[in-house]
């Protein structure tokens, strides 16, 4: 137990960090008794690194106290210095740092998260202040291939071939997890242990790192053909790739394929939208689709590709591993549905150029 003096104040620092290792050693769990993830872990050190920057640059005392033992005066100079807090850090990092609103919302709340700690599992008692901490957030565009797009990879051999080696693998890789929907950490962990077959067909069996749900996708021709090209050549299934190597990849791949329509980028500040360029040697360019290509693409594409073909949301969603009230999952509905009806408009549309005449 921390020690508590209920007379003095308490280091901000010192019980953040507190936070950080009872998150890395299971001391606290999550809510469903898992333990917290290595990334979630990470976001809390980035919020702390970010805090001990505003504290310094800022001359911004950073300290905690326990309210029980104030009297009413006291508790407004505590509610006012929370205030005041919340205000200067977020202006900090929109003026200063520059971070747009789902940085700051995400910020936002790891500190939240943390009060929350403080509070039942430490019994603090630092009232409630932090839950007048707003949290803001922001709608990102999703972003996916087309299936004719898809397609495209997937069979274009004349396009594939003029590609260099290290291209052509990135261009499996993008394939196979335009395929089969799993997150990028689990993509590039597949090994052969992951791989089953019966009936002379492929399956991928596996379990979500973050989330811990299993999945089993069985595999088409081509997803087959690129696993066995590289059987045995690596420790996994697929080409080795880590995160930042594999995006700028990808967006040499989509450039050289010609996908490169100006499509823009905005991003929010406190709700306001804001659009985004590129710099290149003293000049500014409006983002291509190409430049906008992510690993995250990828899982994005299979989620669209499955819906957009009829693939039952349901089904969809055990693969994609995505809890069935999930916001994410509902926005990637409400995206293929608008690809459906644009498909649909020009059934119609030919539809009214057939004609037929009766013979006499």
């Amino acid at each position: 137990m921390y020690a508590i003096n209920k007379f003095k104040e308490l280091p901000f620092l010192d019980l953040y960090d507190k936070f950080i290792k009872d998150s890395k050693t299971g001391r606290r769990l999550q809510p469903d008794g898992r333990k917290i993830s290595n990334g979630t872990i990470e976001n809390y050190a980035s919020t702390r690194k970010l805090l001990c920057q505003f504290s310094s640059e800022k001359s911004f005392v950073l300290r905690i106290r326990i309210v029980k033992h104030l009297d009413k005066k006291q508790l407004i100079v505590e509610k006012n210095y929370w205030t005041k807090f919340y205000r200067s850090f977020t202006d900090y990092l929109y003026n200063d740092c520059n971070h747009f609103d789902n940085y700051v919302g995400h910020t936002i709340k790891n500190i939240k998260t943390f009060f929350n700690y403080i509070n039942k599992s430490l019994l603090v008692g630092t009232g409630e202040f932090h839950k007048s901490f707003y949290i803001i957030s922001e709608q990102i565009p999703i972003l996916t291939l087309m299936p004719e797009e898809l397609n495209f990879f997937i069979y274009n051999n004349d396009f594939e071939e003029q590609l260099p080696e290290r291209l052509r693998e990135a261009k499996d890789v993008f394939v196979v997890g335009c395929t089969v929907a799993l997150r990028f950490s689990d993509l590039v962990a597949l090994k052969e242990s992951n791989l089953r077959i019966a009936n002379n067909n492929y399956y991928l069996a596996v379990r979500s790192k973050k989330t811990i749900t299993d999945t089993r996708i069985k595999l088409p021709d081509y997803v087959i053909k690129i696993i066995l090209k590289y059987r045995g050549k690596y420790k996994t299934l697929l080409p080795s790739f880590n995160k930042v190597d594999l995006n700028l990849y990808l967006k040499e791949l989509l450039e050289k394929a010609d996908l490169t329509q100006v499509v823009g980028k905005q991003r929010a500040k406190r709700g306001s939208q804001k659009e985004m360029v590129k710099s290149n040697n003293g000049k500014k360019y409006a983002y291509r689709f190409c430049d906008l290509i992510t690993t995250h693409t990828m899982r994005r594409t299979a989620i669209t590709t499955m819906l957009t073909m009829g693939v039952p949301e349901q089904l969809v969603r055990r693969i994609s591993g995505h809890s069935p009230m999930s916001k994410e999952f509902f926005r990637y509905v409400s995206f293929a549905q608008s690809y459906q009806d644009t498909e649909t408009e020009r059934m119609f549309e030919k539809l009214k150029e057939l004609s037929f005449h009766v013979l006499n």
